[in-house]
């Protein structure tokens, strides 16, 4: 079988409203993510605010959903907002970046918060502590040769963008995001070669399916034209990026979830492709070649959307194609037009049980398999370099006296997710690297947790937020650093 490359790019990955902490330090303004409570499984993220009459509310946390008329997002007294302190990547990144680098890691993917620069997102200059924090980290992991892997956009767009100009509903946004990525560009130019425009890009619409009949026609079309909004920011920052340093490479990141037909039956077969096309490449084909593919407007035509294109829109859109493709991957689902007998209802994971595959304490189906066959169709499709910026497993770790964390089936995981790597790079995948996600715990974007643990490196606190925050290698830990030493042949 073929090895990986020479140079392959082994590292993690983590968000700033996952990981950093510090919400309102250092002149950092809120972000939409801020503003989330602590959830579970089975129960729902709240969004918090006071509406139009002063009174204290809150909503479950689901695209699409906005708040009532008049109303301000706001911080409760009797609420717990775990993203708020997170796991203080913000204090303690020289301590994290060591153990890093103590890894072997050769890249690392975080994000900047956007507020952290811009507290409103319209300003003209930004905030200087921001840029100094972020220049300190950059240099910090250059210090260790690990490269910064930079996503721009990772769902925490600033409130004040989205309480007066609608947010991503508004196509103003566009022009505020091309002088944050610009700044960003500038700022840390000689430091940052590899960035991501947004994370998830799809998820705009793909989230909006899992709600089936709930999501409206009118929810479709705000999410489609926000989606188009962002598709010209992105572009606009990959021509942008290009311009200020010929180095750097630029690109999309999309969630990858492969999908199975239940049966046999055509109607499935079909229905399979419409989701592949409407989840996955939709938003691939824009970014990927600069263009929207041909079964756009049966989209569209599905819920009655309209979205506002300009033909100086379709021009940015093919001036601003990515220079690789970057996606998460951490279950396949199953897609039919009969009656579900079995549900998956977990964490956003939805549709009919694969008797196939085992499932996590999440709903999430656990299918190395479906990795490799996620890499071949993308490769094939757009025959550019790739990389998978996230993958992992959610599980409770359990600390025993001793400090040690025992956690085999995260490297079973991961040991089986590598193997089918090795064998899409067989296969003729040009792959180039992979960031699992959350190398050190963090909070849970899905439901708050501190529990659903992805790491190989355990973060002392708990759901309601108590502990130390200290610091313990998992053996996870020591298994993913001869890995990457062996560059993923001792497995």
């Amino acid at each position: 079988m073929t090895s990986f490359p020479k140079d392959f790019l082994w590292g993690g990955a983590t968000a700033a409203y996952q990981f950093e902490g510090a919400w309102n330090e250092d002149g950092r303004g809120p972000a939409v993510r801020d503003f989330r409570t602590v959830g579970t499984p089975k129960k729902r993220r709240q969004v918090t605010y006071i509406d139009k009459d002063g009174h204290p509310g809150m909503m479950p946390a689901i695209r699409g959903l906005n708040l009532p008329d008049g109303a301000r997002y706001a911080i409760l007294d009797n609420c717990y907002y775990p993203n708020h302190i997170a796991v203080d990547f913000y204090h303690r990144y020289k301590e994290d970046i060591a153990l890093l680098a103590e890894l072997g890691f050769k890249v690392f993917r975080m994000s900047i918060s956007w507020s952290r620069l811009f507290p409103k997102g319209d300003e003209e200059l930004p905030n200087s502590k921001g840029i100094e924090f972020y220049r300190e980290v950059f240099k910090e992991l250059r210090k260790y040769k690990i490269e910064p892997l930079v996503t721009l956009w990772h769902f925490d767009t600033p409130v004040y963008l989205e309480e007066k100009y609608g947010g991503w509903n508004n196509r103003k946004t566009i022009q505020f995001f091309d002088h944050y990525a610009e700044t960003c560009f500038k700022e840390f130019k000689g430091l940052v070669r590899y960035w991501i425009t947004f994370n998830e890009i799809n998820n705009a619409v793909g989230m909006l399916d899992m709600y089936g009949s709930d999501a409206t026609d009118k929810a479709y079309q705000e999410a489609y034209n926000q989606l188009h909004y962002q598709f010209l920011a992105s572009a606009h920052a990959v021509k942008k990026g290009h311009e200020i340093d010929k180095e750097n490479v630029i690109g999309c990141m999309i969630c990858g979830i492969p999908h199975y037909p239940l049966t046999c039956d055509p109607n499935d077969i079909i229905a399979t492709r419409y989701r592949w096309e409407k989840g996955i490449f939709y938003s691939g084909d824009v970014q990927c070649k600069g263009e929207y593919p041909s079964f756009s407007k049966r989209l569209w035509n599905e819920h009655q959307v309209t979205v506002d294109i300009t033909d100086q829109d379709l021009i940015d859109l093919k001036e601003g194609v990515v220079d690789m493709y970057t996606f998460s991957y951490y279950m396949s689902n199953i897609v039919t037009t009969h009656e579900i007998k079995d549900m998956v209802a977990g964490n956003i994971a939805n549709g009919e049980r694969n008797p196939y595959l085992d499932y996590s304490e999440w709903g999430w189906a656990n299918d190395p398999k479906g990795l490799r066959y996620f890499l071949e169709v993308i490769y094939d499709r757009y025959h550019l370099p790739v990389m998978i910026t996230e993958n992992g497993l959610g599980a409770v770790d359990k600390m025993e006296n001793d400090g040690t964390i025992h956690d085999d089936y995260r490297i079973q995981y991961m040991k089986n997710h590598i193997l089918e790597m090795k064998k899409a790079i067989d296969h003729g995948v040009n792959l180039i690297g992979y960031t699992m996600w959350g190398c050190i715990d963090l909070i849970s974007g899905g439901t708050g947790q501190m529990s659903k643990r992805y790491g190989v490196i355990y973060v002392d606190r708990d759901d309601e937020g108590n502990g130390t925050l200290n610091r313990f290698k998992k053996d996870s830990f020591y298994w993913y650093k001869k890995v990457i030493e062996t560059n993923g042949e001792n497995l």
